[in-house]
């Protein structure tokens, strides 16, 4: 929310040389475009005058986050000026995570930022759909099983009637081609939005907006360059930038950091690719005469002729391209202030053309709907631009990086004058090279959240949506609202500004860090996790921790109890603390002891201070690459009661793999569990451990598991049990090789992977990959007589219910004979595959290989799965008592 405090700055209209030229705040910048925060000064002003008079649109249109063409991004968006917009169809939340914990709607939430973050860098914009990522799919009917294919569409046609693009570009194909079944469902839909945004019979205006038919169709053909139309040059030198608009693009795609996308800089020549499917306009018929995405359209404001009436307005038209023109010839880079003139005459000349109390007239006609798109694009450029040129920087800080939700903040402004003119704040005058700081309130929205997991999905899609884009979304809890009065006194013109507050300090290691200030309950109450295990019907003691954060400046006394299900009590009614004021942690430890019976069972925390009621507290997800976010949940816990036997004295070794919560889970089971990082694997004895759990991906997470294999093979052949839970392309080093290096975002379905070297007997993992997505697909036990499948736990078919996203995934098609595989599964209308788990004797000890997706199932509570694992864990204990 903004605060009813207003300023004006006034800046002489004089001509003299600006030394540092700093750009205002990224709420100003991310009107226009977020990268624009990358560059400051005379060269960030020179791109903004050059920006003013292109006023083409692409929307680019996608399934996930990383799917998109950076290159192609960043050529038009930084290269030609181009409004450039991608739309992810999902959030990524069904993906992995290489860098942290996080999955489902936590990496969503991180995916989302990479964007943002890549965007910030390539110079487009960022919308998405509500489609909830549900894991990979191979077909596009079993997503449009999943997601409400009317309401996906809906989304995709609000954005293109919001953006209003001239052109727009799919990156896939819409077919079998693609692979992923969100793939193909991007595809299909891209089409659909193109042939149907123009329909307000089947998408209204009052629900969709108002209609707009795009002027092209283009598919990407990166990885089809036969049938490519046209190529783009996206390897072009910018001398302004002193890179090339690949190496742009390199960066850009190095921020999705959790999936493992960091990519070369490259330098020299390079392209991408694209096919013309359909055009509506005069476009050469052959498309592969076609020498630019927008061959046959008007990119100049002289298509608005038509739209603009009555003289004043007209006059005003007639001469902005001239303005324009004089803008972009009078950049002077060691005078950056001489260019104010200028952008003045082009400000007050876009202000008549298009005036604030009436926009731009005659809205019904399409190509009014064009100019009114086009005037805010060179509206937010321009205003950019002048205070570029006037060297004016503001800053908003607040002392505290998490603030009460509701109350007023106080806030230091900071206005800079870094030019060589005096300017005037709020009629006093600001001398140059000198600071004027104030004090204000302003009132903190909030909580501060991740806006679309405000509400429960249903149906396949979050429940909020949004067709504006997501990075013109204000970061900060709290703003403040300014006029920024270029051009003199009396003759100037206003530049309004909303800047973000933010909490600013000195990193020891990273430096200057800001962050944006967030909202939050006065106290936050949290569980250490969301699910549980515990034995079933059997006695346990645990301590469940309670941690609490303040937000108030203000001491807080606290009391905290705990609400617990039949067979439970805790060593404590209540527990109290005090916290010592806005950002104080703490935490308080309940002991708690009894029975469950199978299944689940909630335990909630409530907090009570100053006669308030608190029971909800948040997860802060920090990266650096990516602004901080706080996923808020209910302080409650779900313990799932497993009916599990587990022989006495278990004892296990864990190296934790990619996106591994799995340790954690095992250990509530009463599993005698070692943590042991790949390195510690050389030097640890392990011949005292029953079990050693590789985690999954973990060859790929660490370069010493390859290494060590040969002392875990020896550690099998000598009696003990290891499990290696699925891996990806790093089971052959070469192969693994092959796929780093390749460029970014080539299908990775080369040859196949062969395991031999890094497993006792040789086995196979096909490209394309085998996997079962359907996580409710028949599980069929062929060899009933297996004794993992026996002992110490009975497995049988209710072991497999209720798994959550998938049931395996890179399956071994061929493997040794010495592999025992006594499951079998696969997707509807696929042949079986019995890789999902294979068992072999080694020396006199046990390998098991499984690719069950064991790292999604335990952290759900799925309680057969805890039972398979530990039969498996379990291969070489002697059938003695059971644990606990």
């Amino acid at each position: 929310m903004s605060s009813d405090f207003r300023w004006t700055i006034r800046v002489p209209l004089r001509r003299h040389a600006v030394q540092t030229v700093a750009l205002v705040m990224a709420a100003v910048l991310s009107a226009i475009a977020p990268a624009q925060a990358q560059e400051r000064g005379a060269a960030e002003l020179a791109r903004l005058i050059d920006g003013m008079g292109v006023s083409a649109r692409v929307l680019m249109i996608a399934a996930h986050p990383d799917d998109e063409d950076t290159q192609l991004i960043a050529w038009l968006a930084r290269g030609r000026h181009v409004e450039t917009a991608y739309l992810s169809l999902t959030r990524g939340d069904g993906g992995q995570n290489l860098i942290g914990d996080e999955l489902g709607e936590g990496l969503g939430v991180i995916r989302s930022e990479e964007l943002l973050a890549a965007r910030r860098i390539d110079g487009g914009r960022q919308y998405f759909s509500r489609a909830y990522d549900f894991g990979f799919s191979k077909t596009a009917a079993e997503t449009f099983e999943k997601w409400p294919r009317e309401a996906v569409l809906g989304d995709v046609v609000r954005v293109v009637r919001q953006f209003r693009p001239h052109v727009i570009v799919s990156v896939f194909s819409g077919t079998p081609r693609d692979g992923h079944g969100h793939h193909q469902v991007a595809g299909i839909l891209a089409r659909e939005a193109y042939d149907l945004a123009g329909d307000t019979l089947r998408f209204p205006v009052a629900e969709f907006g108002r209609a707009w038919d795009p002027a092209k169709f283009y598919r990407s053909a990166r990885f089809n360059r036969v049938a490519a139309t046209l190529e783009v040059p996206v390897g072009e030198y910018d001398p302004i930038l002193g890179r090339s608009l690949a190496e742009v693009a390199g960066a850009s795609r190095s921020q999705h950091k959790s999936q493992g996308f960091g990519s070369l800089e490259r330098r020299g020549p390079a392209s991408t690719f694209v096919a013309r499917e359909a055009s509506r306009v005069a476009a050469p018929d052959d498309a592969s005469a076609e020498r630019s995405l927008f061959d046959g359209i008007d990119t100049s404001w002289t298509r608005f002729q038509g739209a603009v009436t009555g003289a004043g307005r007209r006059a005003a038209f007639d001469s902005l391209a001239a303005a324009v023109a004089a803008a972009r010839a009078g950049v002077d880079f060691r005078d950056p202030g001489a260019s104010i003139p200028a952008l003045v005459r082009v400000r007050r000349l876009l202000d008549t053309i298009c005036p604030a109390s009436g926009g731009c007239s005659g809205e019904g006609e399409p190509v009014a709907r064009d100019l009114q798109r086009s005037h805010e694009t060179a509206l937010a450029r321009v205003n950019a631009a002048l205070l570029a040129a006037a060297g004016v920087a503001v800053e908003a800080e607040a002392s505290h990086a998490v603030v009460v939700a509701g109350r007023p903040v106080q806030v230091v402004v900071r206005v800079y004058n870094q030019g060589d003119d005096s300017v005037i704040v709020d009629d006093r005058p600001l001398a140059p090279a000198s600071v004027r700081v104030d004090t204000v309130r302003v009132e903190a929205a909030g909580p501060t959240a991740p806006w679309w997991l405000a509400e429960p999905r249903r149906d396949g899609v979050f429940t909020r949506g949004s067709p504006s884009p997501e990075d013109a979304r204000v970061a900060s809890a709290a703003t403040v609202s300014l006029t920024v009065q270029v051009g003199g006194a009396g003759g100037g013109v206003g530049v309004p500004l909303d800047v973000p507050v933010v909490q600013r300090a000195a990193d020891a290691v990273r430096g200057d860090v800001s962050v944006p200030v967030a909202a939050a309950p006065a106290v936050a109450v949290a569980l250490d996790r969301a699910v549980a295990y515990a034995p079933a019907g059997r006695d346990i003691e645990r301590v469940v921790r309670v941690r609490l954060r303040s937000a108030d400046t203000a001491a807080r006394v606290v009391r905290v109890a705990l609400e617990l299900p039949r067979g439970l009590r805790a060593d404590s009614v209540t527990r109290e603390l005090t916290l010592a004021g806005a950002g104080a942690e703490a935490s308080v430890a309940f002991t708690i002891r009894g029975q469950l019976a199978a299944g689940r069972h909630l335990v909630r925390a409530v907090a009570t201070s100053g006669g308030e009621r608190f029971t909800t507290g948040y997860e802060l997800i920090d990266y650096e690459h990516i602004r901080p976010q706080r996923l808020y949940r209910p302080a409650e816990v779900a313990i799932e009661a497993v009916d599990v036997t587990i022989p006495a004295g278990l004892t296990v070794a864990y190296v934790r793999g990619v996106s591994d919560n799995v340790a954690p889970m095992l250990e509530e089971l009463g599993v005698g569990l070692t943590m042991l990082a790949a390195g510690e694997l050389a030097g640890t004895d392990l011949s005292r451990f029953d079990a050693v759990v590789l985690g999954p991906r973990v060859y790929e997470a660490s370069a010493q598991i390859a290494a060590a294999t040969p002392r875990l093979l020896d550690y099998a052949r000598g009696g003990g049990t290891l499990v290696v839970q699925y891996q990806q392309d790093a089971l052959n080093a070469p192969a693994a090789a092959a796929v780093a290096n390749a460029p970014a975002g080539a299908p990775r379905e080369a040859d196949a992977v062969d395991a031999a070297l890094l497993t006792p007997y040789p086995l196979t993992v096909p490209r394309p990959i085998v996997r079962v997505t359907v996580e409710e697909a028949p599980v069929r036990i062929v060899d009933p007589a297996e004794r993992l499948l026996t002992w110490p736990n009975a497995i049988g078919e209710r072991d497999f219910a209720g798994w959550v996203q998938e049931r395996a995934l890179y399956m071994p098609s061929v493997f040794d004979v010495r592999y025992r595989a006594p499951l079998e599964m696969n997707d509807p209308g696929e042949a079986p595959g019995r890789g999902a788990l294979l068992i072999a004797p080694y020396g006199e000890g046990t390998y098991i290989f499984t690719t069950l997706a064991l790292f999604r199932q335990l952290p759900a509570g799925v309680p057969g799965a805890a039972r398979l694992f530990v039969n498996l864990l379990s291969a070489g204990a002697r059938e003695r008592p059971s644990a606990m």
